[in-house]
């Protein structure tokens, strides 16, 4: 919503009231609260505080570097459900201080200044990495700092009447000259922010619109730091759009929350944001591999799925995962969970023929109860599906023929739908693709706990999804469970994995594909796939086989389609054998993989991953949205342009090609040309990737028979690396150490096992190690 019409004029309709002058700054040091009450007119006599609102700014702080602010015009309602649910650092208080001048709260690197007086003042101010910064201020134009965080203008803390009386809180950040913005979940434009009018609201528009399945109400600067908006429900942002030196947001009601988060930089912010919010669990290492599914809409029995294994099986391609889409289950009767008879009469039978295999089976499910379901009489018999004011279910025909809803802030409900899941599970199910989540009332229903269904629309999908996972893992343990997941907001990523939903099947859409992972993963989701080749329609060949190395080398492939099926053998011989290559390839990377899920789980940092997080200093990486990083180390440029033609920039350095051994000097864009099985993927400079001994499977024992490969290490150069050991807890694993001294790289390792220490470009320097150490020529 946009509240200025122009720089001067207000819209038509509305009331503004702006924090004209702070008249009060209390300091609670027993509660760490710094209160400012602020009128929205100047007072020069007493009887100005008459018939007048007072706005109400707390400022606190969960953990250190991060405050929150809670503006308030209204205190009196009741507390709004539901809450994204975020963790605090036990027994942590920020330093609080009010004086004559104002007031100022500090946590870790990061502090709130106020000042009384006319007029709004206050800034965040961050010293991490700088000298004490000086104060900023926009609104009093006191000049420049080191760096500043965020900078509140006098239009921030506004309550918004409109003459329909609805209400709504704003607030205002000041955006620096240069200074970019990303996040706010999985967009499929820009992964630049600035310029964008964005609302967080969950809706099912495919990948080829302004709408979007996981909305995020978390931004992320390139200065560093980050705001999460605390409100479940419709966040409207305007990001340098309505007023161009300003990030804006608003949300309806009386109150407004939200939580500065301190770098120093963008990764750090993603630590210390999935600190509040939940990091990713890990995952298991068969997830990796490649999923085959049986397309959406197409024909299917077991016979035809046999054929799909088998298949890939006599051409040598390693498939880890099959999936059954819909059509699992009956014809209107979605979800039952009950396995059609009319074609798959044995259900118990074919999994245990296909795990037999080597295969994890998925099968597709959602949250809605159709009509026609065994589950829809029962769950309204004993009140666990959503209802409308009158008691009567809430129900509509889009999607399935009278479909309700789960009512998942009801326990028992929740226990009832996990129930059935277990049931697939004791018949060899392993994991579940939770689709849709999206299409929920929000307004005229009511939810078991009371909640707000305006609150409750974006996040109806985390209570889904967390139910399925707690599934999962009460069957499973921790470690084996994972989702293949459509929806979420803030919070999801704690049930990985997330997939980028309906796109087409179009280079213009795989491009559109990677910019949503890229926006997903700079608000805070650590793993993330997508439809190879594209959802919608059939891919013509060459597409195919240009989407087929950015799906492999993402943290997970699948290949899936809607009424058209994606084994690799449908398009040409060429495209089985770039399916075999990559797959191949990502099986030997599974080291360096697992250590990247291990980072995700510890620390937020997505596994594809913009090139901003390891790059915060180059500008140019800051708007380079047609690439990523897998992990650390490894850059990848999908080719988009049908004649093979790509551009590639890499950041100061040598980087190698990972296919060819080819150097090449970095700081600059590069313009390549590739035939179709090729790609631009780089090894940083200074690395020493540990590739697995086995392609033709993700889960082995990743140290046994490692090759430990040294990347243009600088003489003097010591690098430590961790290999994980397969199923075990996080650390687990071996360590090495590589260095370059002069004219040869030594490597020290354990002494029992078999590994060996190589240079790139398949030139035969690879030595085996023999008691716990190797060197290699660099002559």
């Amino acid at each position: 919503m946009k509240f200025s019409d122009g720089y001067w004029l207000t819209p038509e309709g509305m009331t503004i009231l702006r924090a004209a002058e702070v008249r009060d700054v209390v300091a609670d040091p027993d509660a760490g609260t710094l209160t400012v009450y602020a009128s929205t007119q100047v007072i020069r006599a007493r009887r100005d505080t008459l018939n007048r609102p007072l706005l109400t700014v707390t400022f606190s702080s969960p953990a250190p570097g991060v405050v929150r602010t809670r503006i308030v015009h209204f205190d009196g309602g009741p507390e709004q459900l539901p809450r994204f649910e975020l963790a605090g650092e036990p027994g942590f208080a920020p330093t609080v201080r009010a004086d004559e001048a104002g007031g100022e709260l500090t946590t870790g690197e990061l502090r709130v200044v106020v000042r009384r007086g006319p007029g709004w003042h206050v800034e965040y101010r961050s010293r991490a990495g700088a000298e004490d910064a000086g104060v900023g201020g926009t609104g009093a134009g006191d000049g420049s700092v080191d760096r500043l965080l965020t900078s509140s203008t006098t239009r921030s803390a506004a309550a918004i009447a409109r003459d329909d009386g609805a209400h709504y809180m704003h607030e205002q950040l000041t955006l620096a000259p240069g200074e970019l913005i990303y996040g706010l979940g999985e967009r499929f434009g820009p992964v630049v922010k600035n310029g964008q009018s964005v609302d967080i609201w969950n809706l099912d528009g495919g990948t080829m619109s302004e709408q979007a399945y996981k909305n995020v109400p978390f931004l992320l600067s390139s200065r560093g730091y980050g705001v999460l908006v605390d409100h479940p429900g419709k966040v409207s942002y305007e990001i340098g759009s309505e007023a161009v030196e300003r990030t804006q947001f608003s949300v309806p009601g009386q109150v407004l929350e939200y939580l500065v988060i301190d770098g120093p930089t963008p990764k750090d912010v993603l630590a210390r944001y999935t600190a509040l919010s939940g990091r990713p669990a890990r995952v298991p290492a068969w997830s990796y591999g490649l999923w085959l599914t049986t397309s959406f809409t197409t024909s299917y029995d077991e016979e035809t799925v046999t054929s799909f294994v088998d298949g890939m099986a006599e051409r040598e391609i390693p498939l880890s995962v099959f999936h059954f889409d819909c059509f699992w289950m009956r014809e209107f009767h979605w979800t039952d969970f009950v396995w059609d008879p009319a074609t798959f009469p044995d259900p118990a039978g074919m999994l245990r023929r296909m795990k037999a295999k080597g295969l994890r089976i998925c099968v597709w499910i959602n949250p809605y109860i159709a009509q026609r379901s065994r589950l829809f009489a029962e769950g309204r018999e004993r009140g666990y599906l959503v209802r409308n004011a009158d008691g009567s279910i809430w129900q509509t025909d889009l999607w399935q023929a009278g479909m309700a809803l789960v009512d998942f802030t009801n326990p028992e409900a929740g226990a009832w739908y996990a129930g059935y899941l277990r049931e697939l599970l004791d018949q060899g199910v392993d994991c579940f693709k939770t689709d849709f989540g999206e299409r929920i009332p929000s307004e005229g229903v009511v939810y078991h706990d009371g909640g707000d269904p305006e609150r409750m629309h974006n996040y109806y999908t985390h209570l889904y999804n967390r139910t399925v996972w707690d599934a999962l893992v009460e069957a499973r343990g921790e470690g084996e469970a994972v989702l293949f997941a459509r929806s979420a907001t803030a919070g999801g990523q704690q049930f990985p994995v997330h997939w980028g939903g309906d796109n087409d099947s179009s280079l213009a859409s795989m491009a559109e594909t990677l910019r949503g992972g890229l926006s997903l993963g700079l608000s805070g989701f650590g793993f993330w796939s997508h439809d190879i080749g594209g959802f919608e329609g059939t891919p013509d060949p060459l597409v195919f086989k240009r989407w087929l190395p950015f799906g492999l080398l993402s943290s997970h492939s699948r290949l899936h389609g809607s009424d058209s099926v994606r084994v690799p053998w449908a398009f040409d011989e060429e495209a089985v054998e770039l399916t075999r290559r990559y797959t191949h390839l990502k099986h030997r990377l599974m080291p360096y993989l697992a250590l990247a899920g291990d980072e995700a789980h510890a620390a937020g940092v997505p596994v594809l991953r913009h090139t901003l997080l390891e790059f915060p200093d180059d500008r140019s990486c800051y708007t380079a949205e047609l690439q990523f990083l897998l992990g650390p180390s490894v850059l990848v440029a999908p080719v988009f342009d049908p004649d093979g033609s790509v551009d590639v920039y890499l950041p100061e350095g040598r980087w190698t090609s990972l296919l060819t051994g080819e150097v090449a000097d970095g700081g600059r864009w590069r313009r390549e040309r590739h035939d179709v099985g090729t790609l631009p993927v780089y090894v940083r400079p200074g690395t020493v990737l540990p590739l697995g001994a086995r392609a033709d499977r993700p889960d082995y024992e990743w140290v046994d028979g490692v090759t430990l490969t040294a990347y243009e290490l600088a003489d003097g150069q010591s690098v430590d690396v961790h290999v994980p050991r397969l199923g075990g807890a996080l650390g687990d694993g071996r360590d090495f150490t590589v260095r370059r001294e002069g004219s040869r790289l030594v490597a020290t390792g354990p002494d029992d096992v078999a590994w060996r220490l190589a240079l790139p470009g398949g030139d035969g320097r690879a030595v085996d190690a023999a008691g716990g150490c190797a060197e290699v020529s660099l002559g």
